[in-house]
């Protein structure tokens, strides 16, 4: 059963875009790096509504062993270490996309 895992982001005050600009371009790098992506999009909010997060990253894959296996896959923790220091506020989820409970 496919899984989908979204995190939201709230970055601190004085992020700056070029840090925003090294997080995208580590992102950007995944889909090529870790096979058990399936799809792969992320980006800023549009700042068209209240109380939103600044920034998601949406992973679709295969089940939770393939989730697991990008969870923990080094270039994607080498890309949170860049993460981590500019957060505020973080939120994830994990939900079949595929019908199933």
């Amino acid at each position: 059963m496919a899984l989908r895992h979204i995190a939201l982001f709230r970055w601190i005050d004085g992020v700056r875009p070029e840090q925003v600009a090294t997080v995208r371009e580590g992102l950007a790098r995944l889909p090529s790096l870790i096979p058990e992506l399936k799809a792969y999009t992320f980006g800023p909010d549009l700042e068209i509504g209240s109380g939103t997060y600044d920034f998601a990253v949406v992973a679709d894959v295969a089940d939770e062993q393939a989730f697991a296996a990008y969870r923990d896959h080094p270039e994607h923790q080498a890309v949170l270490a860049t993460i981590k220091p500019l957060l505020a506020d973080r939120a994830a989820v994990q939900f079949r996309i595929d019908g199933g409970e």
